[in-house]
């Protein structure tokens, strides 16, 4: 007789465990538990149903019961939840929510992947209004889609600005609602810093979103929800997308460990404190490999490489746990989002000194259709030049060039190994020496001390205290639009015109993206300027830093005329 395997959970965790564990052993009994109606399904879809880009709800269901046990020979069952875990005995109590009966089945080992459940704060007035939605599964989504079409539902406000928040927005406004997405922090994305994220904000409302951030949700009525500073925004039906929770209570009720971070605790091979019961997932606390600290990861492809390694563990197969780094991607609008390892502030918090490199070069050759600015920033350890993290906005292969540095992170590359990595090159692919080579050049140079820079987000500091500001551009492009107190010295007339540089006091300077400028500051500290500093990112980031920001706060802009956009 083989093993006896019972998984509670399906989609991307438990699903994964069952196949698995099927390919490993033809001869072990399997059975999958799902409490909802459907065993298997694309969480990562669901929002996508809302604006019709999957056809029908159906689509979004992979697999059910019947075909679990045709081409896998694996019995799911579904409307089945557990509610007991019988440890001393290796049984479970099941509840067949058909018919509200409940039954023991015995285990050999026993796998758990509940998953998360969306956070609903009971502080807020009215959070369980017929109104209010949380998005976790196909049945929600249906749910949703079927009152805005029953209720003929005009504005929709979304309340949380992470993953699903954002897709969510998008996906509506897609579907022709008119659309708030409400947020309490100062930026939506979270993996993203405030830089990067002022990119995201802008297109946003570009798209007609009307986005508010530093504000949370005091009161939900019919037709509106009230804010924490009063204000009112119209909605007929709310979405929360606050966050979720690890779901622990059956882990908890059976006396298995909880991590500091409140997940699962499980080891190196996602063995939970029971050496017979297993957990993957988002109900569980994973090991971060950056910052050496336990956390909790919401991610698709983590959970089931995170399946694979247990059932591997349950058959003696070899299994190495370097932990996570938190790579992801999302689409906002025309815009691809993605991001991994640290930001500035996990870097922070973990204690880890770091320095970063921003660049904006083209995502192919400038003179090819569809060549688009690529927002790229690198952070890196100092002074080991290890790489910890990057996040890349555009209209580009953001995601391409994220999966590089991935990559790079979980072989402990350095930025001399990025510099050297060799990709592919065509001009309606990227350039010969692509945003990621690029990066890891400017981060040498700044980790060499070969010039220095300062950060877009401090230009309006300079501004206001009317540092010198050069700007290297032409003058027709000084003149379609400048920072206001910026002098306008060309890099093609830099050498001409030194006497107008003070070498007495700080100089700062840019060009659109800081390649120019880059050159310029050579080539000042080659005539003896030691005074001088690149601005990262440049007037396009300073464009996007403050754009958004300008236009919400109705604060006085520090650029004149230059209307930002992704083809300038």
């Amino acid at each position: 007789m083989g093993k006896k395997i019972v998984i509670v959970g399906g989609v991307a965790g438990g699903a994964s465990v069952a196949a698995r564990a099927r390919r490993i052993d033809e001869s072990a009994e399997i059975i999958l538990l799902e409490k909802g109606p459907d065993v298997s399904f694309s969480n990562c879809s669901l929002p996508y149903y809302l604006s019709r880009t999957v056809k029908t709800s159906d689509a979004l269901v992979m697999m059910c019961p019947k075909q679990f046990k045709k081409q896998y020979n694996i019995e799911a069952r579904v409307n089945n939840e557990v509610v007991k875990i019988k440890r001393d005995e290796k049984k479970i109590v099941v509840k067949n929510l058909a018919d509200g009966k409940e039954y023991e089945e015995s285990y050999d080992e026993l796998v758990l992947s509940p998953g998360a459940v969306p956070v609903r704060p009971r502080s807020i007035e009215g959070i369980m209004n017929p109104n209010v939605f949380t998005i976790r599964n196909v049945v929600d989504i249906k749910k949703l889609d079927d009152y805005l079409a029953g209720h003929n539902v005009k504005d929709v406000a979304v309340v949380g600005g992470g993953f699903i928040g954002v897709e969510v927005t998008e996906n509506l406004v897609r579907a022709g609602k008119q659309v708030s997405l409400v947020e309490a922090l100062d930026q939506i994305m979270a993996p993203f810093d405030f830089d990067m994220a002022q990119i995201l904000h802008k297109e946003m409302f570009d798209q007609g979103v009307n986005l508010v951030l530093g504000d949370g949700v005091k009161k939900i009525a019919a037709d509106s929800i009230e804010l924490q500073s009063g204000r009112k925004v119209p909605a007929q039906a709310v979405v929360l997308a606050i966050g979720v929770r690890p779901e622990t209570e059956l882990a908890k009720d059976a006396g298995l460990e909880i991590g500091e971070t409140g997940g699962i605790k499980v080891d190196h091979n996602y063995r939970t404190s029971d050496r017979h019961i297993y957990a993957v997932g988002d109900a569980i606390e994973v090991f971060n490999q950056l910052t050496h600290k336990p956390g909790r990861l919401a991610l698709a492809g983590p959970a089931q490489m995170q399946a694979r390694a247990a059932a591997d563990e349950m058959y003696g197969i070899p299994y190495t746990n370097k932990g996570v780094i938190g790579s992801s991607v999302v689409q906002v609008f025309d815009l691809k989002a993605a991001s991994t390892g640290l930001n500035e502030k996990t870097a922070k918090a973990a204690g880890i000194p770091y320095d970063i490199a921003y660049v904006i070069p083209t995502d192919k050759v400038g003179l090819m259709p569809g060549s688009n600015p690529l927002h790229f920033k690198l952070l890196y350890e100092c002074p080991t030049g290890k790489i910890l993290g990057a996040q890349a906005i555009g209209k580009g292969e953001a995601d391409k060039r994220i999966d590089v540095i991935a990559a790079l992170i979980s072989m402990g590359g350095t930025l001399e190994d990025l510099k050297a990595v060799e990709l592919c090159y065509a001009p309606l692919f990227s350039t010969a020496k692509d945003v990621v080579n690029f990066a890891a050049l400017v981060g040498l140079n700044l980790l060499n001390k070969k010039y220095r820079q300062v950060r877009v987000s401090d230009v309006r500091k300079l501004v206001e205290s009317n540092a010198f500001i050069v700007d290297v551009r032409e003058k027709q492009e000084y003149e379609h639009g400048h920072i206001v107190t910026a002098v306008n010295i060309p890099l093609s007339e830099i050498r001409d015109r030194m006497n107008e540089i003070p070498k007495d006091r700080p100089v700062y300077v840019h060009c659109l993206t800081g390649q120019r400028s880059y050159n310029a500051v050579l080539a000042l500290q080659g005539n003896g300027y030691d005074n001088v500093y690149n601005i990262s990112g440049s007037f396009l980031g300073v464009c996007a830093h403050e754009y958004y920001l300008d236009k919400v706060t109705g604060r006085k802009s520090i650029v004149t005329a230059y209307k930002f956009n992704f083809k300038d």
